[in-house]
């Protein structure tokens, strides 16, 4: 591996930060850290990148005991939330900056911000201001001044969260693209569960200053390893319900599925696996709320107590009202169990 923290802690006072984390990074992958606010993503960079001392821990890099080891000796590069561009020097002397601190010569830096610009398609805006550049042309620069030294990892600190949406949806495109054309080491830390399921290889989930899960997007989505687990991933949120086993099936409370051998225990159920069924429905229940989403329609139904989402796509979604009272199927092959933690 070459990122591992081992049982790491870290507080700021009275205040923990990281509570026992522990991670590995692979080389050479594309891994996200995914968590809500708070929850020690910023922390974990600062600690690899050198910023941040752990209280207690074991932390290796590339193999060796990291733990003491300079910024400068750890050959890896950080782009933060906020883009942190000098406004008084050009595109080019930003990019530069880092090789003109490291003794570099005119020309070598010259090459070198050039080849960077080149790779990152903001070579016709190397003589200007960041202040004359769009949200993403400024966000490519910070990448540019990171990488311009070629380093071994790249930790990236949310780095879309200050771009509109359409921009965010172009810098994925282009990190993904990046990652593949240099095949460095790449760690980043997101809020988001669209960024992090649709960059990374492998996403670390975060919580309360720890790991909670690892895992592909694929398998952390389909088989949670714990409730906490199913509700960080998936959009919309996931449905959470208790079940009894009986002999005639799975009783769910408001629905009994004589064709479901599961134990009695807490299932997951995805939105896209509550189906609208005309002809074979598993319950009924009533529309409170409904969120047209473009071509899907997310329902927020209620039966019995229970407040479940569910998912329909085209002229099926447009077709319900607020108040309908409709029949719902459940895809018996997506239900999982979520295993006693």
């Amino acid at each position: 591996m070459v990122i591992k923290l081992t049982d790491i802690h870290k507080s700021y006072g009275r205040h923990p930060a990281l509570t026992g984390l522990n991670l590995s990074v692979r080389e050479g992958s594309f891994s996200a850290l995914l968590g809500p606010s708070a929850a020690g993503k910023t922390t974990t960079l600062r600690l690899i990148g050198g910023l941040e001392r752990a209280d207690s821990g074991e932390f290796h890099l590339y193999g060796q005991d990291a733990l003491d080891v300079a910024v400068q000796g750890r050959n890896l590069a950080m782009v933060f939330q906020s883009f942190a561009l000098y406004p008084h020097l050009s595109v080019a002397q930003n990019m530069g900056y880092p090789l003109k601190i490291a003794g570099y010569s005119k020309s070598e830096i010259e090459g070198r911000v050039k080849q960077t610009g080149d790779m990152l398609r903001i070579s016709h805006r190397l003589g200007m201001k960041p202040d004359q550049l769009s949200g993403g042309e400024r966000q490519r620069v910070a990448i540019g001044r990171a990488l311009i030294r070629n380093p071994r990892i790249l930790l990236l600190d949310e780095p879309l969260t200050n771009l509109d949406a359409k921009l965010r949806d172009e810098m994925r495109v282009e990190l993904k693209r990046l990652h593949r054309e240099l095949g460095i080491t790449m760690l980043f830390a997101t809020p988001d569960q669209l960024e992090a399921t649709s960059m990374a290889e492998e996403i670390s989930l975060i919580d309360g200053g720890k790991i909670v899960a690892t895992g592909t997007p694929e398998d952390l989505y389909d088989a949670p390893a714990n409730e906490t687990v199913a509700r960080m991933l998936g959009s919309p949120p996931v449905n959470l319900v208790d079940g009894t086993a009986t002999e005639k099936g799975l009783a769910l409370g408001f629905a009994r599925l004589s064709d479901v051998s599961l134990p009695s225990g807490r299932f997951a159920i995805r939105p896209n696996h509550i189906r609208i069924g005309k002809h074979d429905a598993d319950f009924t229940a009533n529309v409170t709320l409904i969120e047209g989403l473009g071509d899907m329609t997310v329902l927020h139904v209620e039966t019995g107590g229970n407040v479940l989402r569910s998912v329909c796509f085209g002229e099926e979604g447009r077709a319900v009202q607020v108040g309908d009272e409709i029949g719902f199927r459940i895809d018996r092959s997506q239900i999982r169990a979520i295993p006693n933690t």
